[in-house]
């Protein structure tokens, strides 16, 4: 049997609430719900990490981000007199030490290319790390809409993608396409700005069509070549939805029925959309509700593609589940020691069954959830469950030793007053766009200013 050919898209801050087949009634995404009905679909699909280089750096290497000491995004938020703690200093970049996807795949006879948002450093870039074809604009990029084009470069990154696999359509090929869609700061064509008027967010909403019609390109085209039989098409985000204001978006998308977003050990911030279809091998129209973690992705396809499954790895395959079988049980584990833009603390979390176990690292507090009865994580249930709480602390504590973490240190220049104002009279994590009033939004753009006093500096925000 050949093998198979490997569509990969991943896109930036796409919620797990934001496509039609999750539910979202006011987005349209014609051409990715069929995906989903022609292939299998994930509930429980989780990031490495909330944020976009940290889980990029864990889906490339396999390798848990915490391990990687690469645990925020590039470069990083700056300290602030708002914090209780400080940020470790983590590493700029992956490097060439560690094996990275395309060297996996070249091993077992693939052509590999890359398209898109690469972000896990600029320095070894992709072509260093092994990709035989690159196009990286670079690791944010705005277009202007129009009649060929949308306001992320959602088209020209799909051109790039099929001329790749146009010049590779007689040998196996895995195409890489790192979408900068819907990461702010966006914008979109007016007529369908003005088709989704209706919409929670229009221009999110009118963004999000785009992003689907370049899905219908890309599967059209596999289609025109006789390829789709054979091709392994993986469509996922990096991390959840954006729930609270930044830059000049007032609002962007909600991530219900899950708490918070982007920047957050909550649901919201790290459970991510997961649509996977090979006609013929993976499943029609199936729902997974098992949870599996984008670091598990190397071993998952090379097992697919008939090759052997690396060791040393974090990641394991669930590539039987995916053919129809069951998907492997395991703990998740999460180290994130960092303050983010969202409003995100410094926290650490573990997934064991339906429980979710969160630390904050600025605070001595636990909490505890049943996602089983309690999917909005409203209720914790710490208290309650004592000796859970314990076990299932010593079991991350040990995790966290066993992946030489890094740990905050004490901010000797916190201001009480401010972190408290951030972080506490408004807890961002709580807030929910959907039902939020007048007054809740208003408090949110006062909020809002207060996180990004730092970037005064002139630091990013990304």
């Amino acid at each position: 049997m050949p093998l198979p050919n490997i569509v990969f898209v991943i896109c930036d801050d796409l919620g797990i609430n934001d496509l039609g087949c999750y539910g979202r009634e006011d987005h349209n995404t014609p051409h990715l719900d069929r995906l989903a009905q022609q292939g299998t679909r994930f509930t429980s699909a989780y990031a490495s990490q909330a944020l976009c280089s940290p889980s990029r750096a864990g889906l490339l290497t396999g390798v848990n981000p915490a391990r990687l000491h690469l645990t925020t995004y590039l470069p990083g938020r700056p300290d602030a007199p708002s914090q209780r703690v400080l940020h470790p200093e983590i590493a700029m970049s992956v490097p060439l030490s560690i094996k990275t996807f395309p060297r996996y795949f070249k091993e077992a006879g693939y052509t590999t290319g890359f398209i898109g948002k690469w972000h896990i450093g600029k320095e070894p870039g992709p072509a260093e790390h092994g990709f035989d074809h690159v196009y990286y604009p670079g690791d944010g990029k705005q277009t202007t809409p129009s009649e060929s084009e949308g306001g992320k470069a959602e088209y020209e990154l799909t051109r790039e993608t099929i001329k790749f696999i146009e010049s590779n359509k007689d040998r196996p090929f895995v195409a890489y396409l790192g979408h900068y869609t819907p990461h702010i700061p966006y914008s979109a064509r007016q007529d369908l700005v003005d088709k989704n008027k209706d919409a929670f967010e229009p221009v999110y909403a009118a963004l999000i069509e785009s992003l689907d019609d370049t899905i219908g390109l890309l599967t059209a085209k596999l289609e025109e070549l006789g390829l789709d039989e054979n091709t392994i098409f993986v469509f996922t985000s990096d991390n959840g939805g954006l729930h609270v204001p930044e830059l000049n978006h007032e609002r962007v998308t909600h991530n219900t029925p899950y708490r918070a977003g982007k920047g957050y050990v909550y649901e919201g911030g790290q459970r991510v959309p997961l649509i996977v279809r090979w006609p013929g091998r993976i499943p029609e129209g199936r729902v997974i509700d098992d949870p599996v973690n984008n670091i598990d992705w190397i071993p998952t396809l090379l097992e697919l593609a008939g090759a052997p499954v690396p060791e040393g790895m974090d990641g394991v395959s669930f590539s039987e589940g995916l053919l129809g079988g069951e998907i492997p049980e395991r703990k998740f584990f999460w180290h994130f020691p960092h303050y983010t833009n969202q409003g995100g603390r410094p926290s650490g979390a573990m997934r064991d069954g339906s429980w979710l176990y969160l630390e904050m690292y600025d605070e001595e507090k636990a909490e505890l959830y049943d996602l089983s009865a309690d999917i909005e994580e409203k209720k914790d249930l710490a208290a309650r469950h004592p000796d859970r709480v314990a076990s299932m602390g010593l079991a991350l504590d040990e995790w966290r030793r066993e992946n030489d973490v890094q740990y905050n240190t004490p901010n000797p220049d916190c201001d009480e007053a401010a972190f408290r104002r951030l972080y506490v009279d408004l807890d961002p994590s709580k807030f929910d766009p959907v039902i939020a009033d007048e007054q809740e939004w208003a408090r949110m753009q006062e909020w809002r200013q207060g996180m990004d006093a730092p970037y005064e500096r002139g630091s990013p925000i990304l």
